[in-house]
């Protein structure tokens, strides 16, 4: 998908950034390298200083992103987030050193006490804490065409978007259905 889908409101479009890093329908991935990474923090104002992202800080990356796309994915229904992608997002928390912080406006939020590349995705993790403190995080969802699986912001009244956009994915799923009636009734 081109990523011509709507923005999630705030400081959640960096999730919705980061799960779209890779792009399925091209085949191209915005984290193939370290340095890729690196920069990527750095644009979204998650990495600060001089720290560079090492291969194994990638690896871990990349593990992130795709339990946040499955963590997505679960939202079309309502599921609780699959269990491996769970373990992966607590694993990358852990290394963060999220600890639960009071603020005098915002009340508890979660911040990441490491610095780094894991202290960088400890804050993106704590935007989904935010996010789903705030009730924004239910409507961040990925496209249900499995070869898109494009992250959107569902902005339906019913928040039953299913596709990243009606006029692609949707229309394509349409097609689908259409010709399989089609064909059905032919024979």
């Amino acid at each position: 998908m081109s990523g011509a889908s709507t923005p999630a409101p705030g400081r959640l479009e960096a999730v919705r950034r980061f799960v779209n890093t890779l792009d399925i329908d091209a085949g191209t991935d915005a984290l193939a390298t370290p340095g890729d990474l690196t920069g990527w923090l750095r644009s979204a104002s998650l990495l600060a200083g001089d720290t560079d992202a090492e291969p194994g800080d990638l690896a871990n990356a990349v593990a992130v992103r795709e339990a946040l796309r499955e963590a997505l994915a679960a939202n079309h229904g309502g599921e609780p987030i699959p269990s491996g992608a769970l373990a992966v997002l607590n694993d990358a928390a852990a290394r963060a050193r999220l600890a639960a912080t009071l603020t005098a406006s915002d009340g508890w939020r979660a911040r990441p006490a490491a610095g780094g590349v894991d202290g960088a995705i400890g804050a993106l993790l704590a935007l989904v804490g935010d996010a789903m403190a705030d009730g924004t995080w239910s409507r961040l969802k990925v496209c249900v065409n499995d070869t898109c699986r494009w992250a959107f912001y569902d902005e339906s009244r019913a928040r039953t978007g299913k596709w990243c956009s009606m006029q692609v994915c949707g229309n394509r799923a349409k097609q689908r259905a259409w010709r399989g009636r089609r064909a059905e009734s032919t024979t």
